[in-house]
């Protein structure tokens, strides 16, 4: 394998959660010495998420194996001055330093940009909020689905109509993309410091990456626009970007953008040429009229076949669709599994995501499985200079675990 891109950059994952350390595994796939700092004892919290109730039951810790795969543990108990003093020490030698901690918590810890800047004029301070930096919100706690999700008007845009409750979002959903912008931030502030030779302070928030997901419809009330509501999903407005549930009781969406064309290979497929001359559904505007009448009519006919029938016949009709999958259809998804986003842990059987992001010629790193709480403390201790007795002190302090 030749070297990889961010090879012998050292990153301090100092964050929680999922957003700003996701953005961390993307630079550790790309060759970074990640060092993911928690606090003694049970670490990080999002560890504990897969045994909540409500989240899919596995032997393996499926959120962490993702969340912190190839990164190197350090247990810092940060409310001690000697864990703090540990903190900085690896400040002045690293070149990133990610954080989410709340403002208050930064400044009691002396984790702040203007606190550890002047430790290491390359450092990379990347900071990631909730609700963004200025504000009378800037202080409030934010999750995916709070600032994300529900603040930037997606979870009420995604009713399956104007009166359905609205939607809860899936673990993660607006953490992973915000972590992407995030890991994009941190590579612009590594080319400016190129340029300029000085780290900088940069940054997103889950609101600013819910807005700009929301970003067509968010930019159509900029813009003064007159809303339509949702209709339910029986009174479409178009039929042909409509989803239909199969014999099997699964579902597969259409999005036959240029239904003038395809109209006779679809009917085709459907095994209804009957529909052809059909004086409801002559032309274009006829089928965009009577849309309510052609979604019973294409329920009707979904419903005689499996799903996987007709992924077979829509496929060899050139038609536009595809199927509404759940999580559990991804591992035998042979699509995925030909663009490699799914890859093997190292020496292991157990498959973990790619980051979506590839550069021609750039390897990644083979996945290695995340560390224990605070299972490289001494190794990360010895290379920052600490001598054994040194470190015996600071593990006899609680300092380090």
């Amino acid at each position: 394998m030749a070297q990889l891109m961010f090879e012998g950059l050292k990153v301090l994952d100092c964050s929680s959660f999922i957003a700003a350390p996701a953005a961390a595994t993307i630079l550790s796939d790309f060759g970074a010495d990640v060092i993911k700092i928690e606090p003694p004892g049970a670490g990080d919290p999002y560890r504990a998420v897969p045994s909540l109730p409500t989240m899919p039951q596995a032997t393996e810790n499926y959120a962490w194996l993702l969340a912190s795969r190839n990164k190197r543990g350090l247990a810092l108990n940060l409310a001690q001055p000697a864990a703090q003093e540990v903190a900085r020490r690896l400040v002045t030698q690293a070149d990133v330093f990610i954080t989410n901690f709340p403002f208050v918590v930064r400044k009691k810890l002396g984790l702040r940009y203007e606190d550890l800047a002047p430790l290491n004029d390359r450092l990379i301070y990347a900071s990631f909020t909730g609700y963004g930096e200025q504000g009378e919100e800037a202080a409030k706690p934010g999750f995916d689905i709070t600032a994300w999700w529900a603040r930037s008007g997606l979870m009420d845009g995604v009713r399956t109509e104007a009166t359905a409750p609205p939607a809860r979002s899936l673990t993660g959903m607006g953490d992973h993309p915000s972590g992407i912008s995030l890991y994009a931030s941190i590579v612009m502030g590594l080319y400016q410091r190129q340029l300029t030779g000085k780290g900088t302070h940069v940054g997103t928030s889950l609101l600013a990456n819910g807005i700009w997901c929301n970003g067509v419809m968010a930019q159509a009330a900029l813009c003064g626009a007159r809303f339509v509501d949702r209709p339910p999903r029986e009174q479409a407005l178009n039929a042909f970007t409509n989803y239909y549930r199969c014999r099997d009781g699964r579902w597969l969406i259409l999005t036959i953008l240029n239904e003038e064309r395809q109209w006779p290979a679809f009917i085709k497929c459907l095994e209804r040429n009957d529909l052809q001359n059909d004086p409801r559904f002559a032309t274009s505007r006829d089928r965009m009229k009577n849309a309510v009448a052609l979604t019973a009519v294409l329920d009707q006919a979904f419903a005689t076949k499996d799903r996987s029938e007709w992924r077979e016949i829509l496929a060899a009709g050139a038609i536009v669709f595809d199927v509404v999958a759940s999580a559990q259809d991804i591992p035998n998804d042979s699509q995925i599994m030909a663009n490699d986003i799914l890859v093997p842990f190292d020496n292991d059987t157990v498959l973990t995501i790619a980051s979506p992001i590839s550069v021609s010629g750039q390897d990644k790193t083979r996945p290695r499985r995340p560390p224990a709480v605070g299972q490289h403390s001494d190794e990360i201790l010895r290379e920052a200079g600490y001598d054994d007795e040194s470190i015996k002190q600071l593990r006899q302090t609680g300092a380090i675990a």
